[in-house]
């Protein structure tokens, strides 16, 4: 069941791999995120010193949280992915040129999860050609519609 998807990264990058990693989060940031109150829009991941990080991901703290906590919203969080998997993605970054972002939040078997995509980025006339396709795509449904009609 997805929580939040990040529908920007379709648009920017072409998504080659897809990952599920578990993140290491503080209880406020579980319950706000059940709460849904967090954002994947401006978020990246990034590999430092063999261990995955993800970075920007902004989740808002529920007004009830504990008083005894300062909330960071913007705090880095570790991801946690199998070593063999770390090791595959710090290769492909490094010499191939692709990136890591993240691609959706939501739940298996009760944990929240972060789905994690290994990407290479569109050029612009990439992006053009995919809006075509997208307008062509609705066009057609459109047609289709209009003649059962």
């Amino acid at each position: 069941m997805s929580i939040i998807d990040n529908r920007q990264v379709f648009h920017e990058y072409f998504i080659e791999e897809r990952y599920e990693a578990g993140i290491v989060l503080q209880g406020w940031e579980v319950k706000a995120i059940r709460a849904g109150r967090t954002q994947l829009k401006e978020a990246y991941v990034v590999v430092k010193q063999e261990e995955v990080w993800l970075v920007g991901c902004h989740i808002s703290p529920l007004p009830t949280a504990s008083t005894h906590i300062n909330p960071d919203p913007t705090r880095s969080r570790k991801l946690l992915l199998h070593a063999q998997e770390i090791r595959k993605l710090i290769g492909k970054v490094k010499q191939a040129g692709y990136t890591l972002a993240p691609i959706n939040l939501h739940y298996t078997k009760g944990r929240i999860k972060l789905e994690i995509g290994l990407a290479k980025g569109k050029k612009q006339h990439d992006k053009r050609a995919t809006e075509k396709d997208r307008e062509w795509q609705r066009e057609k449904a459109r047609i289709l519609h209009d003649k059962r009609a």
